[in-house]
């Protein structure tokens, strides 16, 4: 049990918990339990060489971007792709 919760800690990004009951916290470990899953198996089918953590990150940033999934976790080697991939409008042009 040490363990699990060990490992929880180390890969999972639970922030706070929103509930204080036993039930709220243990419904709120299944859904960040189920996100890590369902990332690692399009790691896996996609044969993606990102870490599970980079690819996280990338979908947290391109959540609400009209971005096809293959396009957003694809590497790039320069900022250049992300902005023309963006469909977002740059407020201050520097």
């Amino acid at each position: 049990m040490e363990l699990f919760f060990k490992w929880i800690k180390q890969h999972l990004r639970i922030k706070a918990f929103y509930g204080t009951s036993e039930k709220a916290v243990k419904t709120q470990i299944w859904i960040a339990v189920s996100a890590y899953v369902l990332v690692a198996i399009i790691r896996k089918r996609l044969a993606l060489e990102a870490s599970l953590y980079q690819i996280l990150q990338i979908l947290s940033l391109t959540l609400f971007e009209k971005t096809p999934i293959l396009q957003a976790l694809r590497v790039s080697d320069s900022d250049t792709d992300l902005l023309e991939a963006s469909k977002q409008l740059i407020l201050f042009d520097f």
